[in-house]
């Protein structure tokens, strides 16, 4: 996907992830890159996020799946705390196995309220995608529930 400025420039990979510090501390994903109505994301796993066999949990996947739509957001958003999921879908396609998670989210429709995507998990190869999953995020409506930290 090519490099194009996000519609808030100054809304950096870098600047996401300050955010979710501040906003959701102890979240362990990371935003990776974030442009043009797309973002990446990339989880460490833990033993937490493992089930037997070293296979990546479904909630974890779901969650990364989630958190990444949610920065992509960001892109024609800014960032907005108060973004919130209207649907979230998914389909696992095989075990994620590895020691990282990765995911890109691409919006397709961005509306005065809604706004749309879809989302591909991977870890080794992202040609070889874990799981796909597509979902919708709601914005607030305008001046509600904004809080000063949003930009």
């Amino acid at each position: 996907m090519t490099a194009e400025p996000s519609e808030y420039p100054d809304v950096t990979a870098e600047r996401v992830n300050a955010f979710l510090a501040e906003v959701t501390p102890g979240n362990a994903m990371r935003c990776t890159g974030i442009g043009s109505r797309w973002a990446t994301a990339t989880l460490e796993t833990t033993t937490s996020s493992l089930r037997p066999g070293g296979i990546i949990s479904g909630p974890t996947v779901f969650t990364m799946c989630d958190a990444v739509l949610f920065y992509a957001c960001f892109s024609v958003a800014g960032l907005e705390p108060m973004l919130l999921t209207s649907e979230l879908s998914i389909r696992f396609l095989r075990p994620a196995v590895g020691p990282q998670l990765h995911a890109r989210a691409t919006l397709h429709s961005v509306g005065r309220r809604a706004l749309v995507g879809s989302i591909v998990v991977w870890t080794d190869d992202e040609s070889t995608p874990t799981a796909v999953a597509q979902g919708s995020y709601v914005r607030p409506p305008e001046g509600r529930w904004t809080t000063p930290a949003a930009t």
